[in-house]
């Protein structure tokens, strides 16, 4: 009899697991900042983008700068325009390396065995923070082949300007759930006062807690967020159902439960609880009041159930009210 093995995820939606703080939540100021640069991809065989405008003046201007003064614009199809990104480190540190995207913005064919030539990097404040440059690699020649008009540079941006973030002399830390709940804000909350031994955290909303350091831990704020970082809490979800009704994946999560309603699905025949099975196609059977949704689930897989049916069967337990539970399609 065929079953649905992705529906096994299903079995364990009641389940609770203590998630560590440093997973659950985003430290305000501690985060990556995008950089941005236009650069020149030089010793392409023939594979650039022909000299377009923008390259072509790119390269005038840069052997202006090495010292020549070329009459007319220069044109060769073993360049290529290109835009380089890379993310700052939240505390990155002059000299530190970090690694860089190269993307074509022209009709190159191909950046394999190119070189990135030095390009400044800015952030949004329009500002320069790093450098790049650097020989490409386009991945693997056979999956290369498939982009090849993106390329890496493994550690080819230097860092030249840091952001400044007293970070051990604050006097109070804010923290952002990752996904917002009231449930969870409260639990953190809880946890980390329970642990410090006073009332230093607070939740103003189902996604901000915010702790003020305490007395003991002054100027010593790394010390206080290694250990607050590494407590334990169990994350509240909501009940949901995601379905990918292209590939016919469907992932749920959360307390899901099904209220009192008999079901009928083509010549589905399904039995739950202390319902007897007539074995006649089409028969009604009552699923019981709070029967949780791993009950029909391990039901419908013992029969069977194709994708196809037990989605149809989700949207229809949804709009009668029967299902506690969003659905999301992607």
């Amino acid at each position: 009899m065929k079953k649905i093995l992705f529906l096994l995820a299903l079995v364990s939606l009641n389940v609770f697991s203590a998630n560590r703080l440093k997973d659950i939540v985003d430290i305000k100021g501690v985060r990556d900042n995008p950089l941005v640069g236009y650069g020149l991809v030089i010793g392409l065989n023939g594979s650039g983008d022909g000299g377009g405008e923008i390259t072509n003046n790119s390269l005038k201007k840069m052997f202006q700068t090495l010292g020549l003064d070329p009459v007319q614009e220069v044109s060769s199809s073993n360049v290529a325009a290109v835009i380089v990104t890379a993310k700052l480190p939240a505390f990155g540190r002059i000299g530190q390396k970090m690694d860089i995207t190269v993307s074509s913005i022209g009709d190159a064919k191909s950046l394999a065995g190119g070189v990135l030539l030095v390009t400044p990097l800015k952030a949004g404040d329009g500002k320069v923070y790093a450098v790049a440059s650097g020989s490409l690699s386009i991945g693997g020649l056979k999956q290369g082949a498939k982009f090849a008009t993106v390329g890496y540079v493994s550690s080819g941006g230097t860092i030249e300007k840091e952001v400044n973030l007293p970070f051990n002399k604050k006097t109070s830390i804010r923290m952002a759930l990752k996904r917002p709940d009231f449930t969870t804000a409260a639990r953190v909350v809880k946890t980390i006062n329970e642990n410090l031994g006073g009332k230093f955290a607070n939740a103003s909303d189902a996604a901000t807690i915010d702790l003020i350091i305490p007395p003991h831990y002054e100027r010593k704020v790394v010390n206080l967020i290694a250990i607050v970082e590494n407590y334990r809490v169990n994350q509240d979800n909501k009940a949901r159902i995601v379905i990918n009704e292209k590939t016919g994946t469907i992932v749920a999560g959360g307390d899901i439960r099904l209220n009192s309603v008999a079901i009928s699905h083509g010549d589905l025949i399904l039995e739950i609880g202390e319902a007897k099975s007539s074995n006649k196609p089409g028969a009604l059977f009552l699923i019981e009041k709070k029967t949780s949704l791993k009950d029909l689930v391990n039901a419908l897989n013992a029969i069977g159930t194709s994708p196809e049916d037990l989605i149809n069967i989700f949207q229809t337990l949804k709009r009668n009210g029967a299902l506690f539970a969003e659905l999301e399609f992607i």
